[in-house]
């Protein structure tokens, strides 16, 4: 059986800028809902978490891969030459433990840990109100696929902050992101 090597980004350069402006967005509005496209990834990864991992993650960025998603490690590699290691970023088909994970300090918060969590769907599936930096007021993210404890989850890792773990969530051709800053509550 050979690896799959399709093609990333049609257009590397405009696709991972235009992926990028998106998650940056996604996390400057928690709760928000982005379409990342251009890019079809291998199974069983879904298009926009191809697209994260082609956006943020290089050659110098260690990287966890979810033993699930082995299918897809020649993909990743040829694409990002991403090493393994203590990683600076996760790419996981279900929920990690976040208090495994790379927290950062006080005085370093931004050497944490970023989880690519692939999702079932993102709009639609259980109601999650946040609160926090970057939101005027409440906003409500509709996920399936998150753990029936993942409020509990979250407000163990919010409560860490400056420290903690940030949270990209992908499904289909769509992210959102929670940045550790944000707190969740059940909607």
């Amino acid at each position: 059986m050979s690896a799959d090597l399709s093609p990333g980004f049609a257009d590397p350069v405009a696709g991972a800028q235009a992926c990028f402006r998106a998650v940056l967005d996604a996390m400057a509005r928690p709760g928000r809902v982005r379409v990342v496209g251009g890019v079809s990834g291998p199974a069983p990864l879904c298009n926009a978490a191809a697209a994260v991992l082609l956006t943020l993650v290089d050659h110098e960025t260690p990287l966890w891969l979810d033993p699930e998603a082995e299918a897809a490690r020649d993909w990743i590699a040829f694409h990002t030459g991403a090493p393994s290691g203590p990683a600076a970023f996760i790419m996981a088909l279900s929920m990690p433990e976040l208090e495994a994970l790379e927290q950062g300090s006080d005085e370093m918060p931004e050497t944490s840990a970023t989880v690519i969590l692939q999702v079932a769907t993102l709009g639609a599936g259980r109601p999650f109100v946040l609160e926090g930096p970057g939101l005027r007021k409440p906003e409500v993210l509709c996920v399936e696929g998150l753990p029936a404890d993942f409020v509990y989850r979250w407000q163990r890792n919010h409560r860490r902050f400056p420290r903690g773990v940030d949270l990209i969530l992908c499904a289909g051709d769509r992210v959102a992101a929670l940045p550790r800053s944000v707190s969740v509550r059940e909607g």
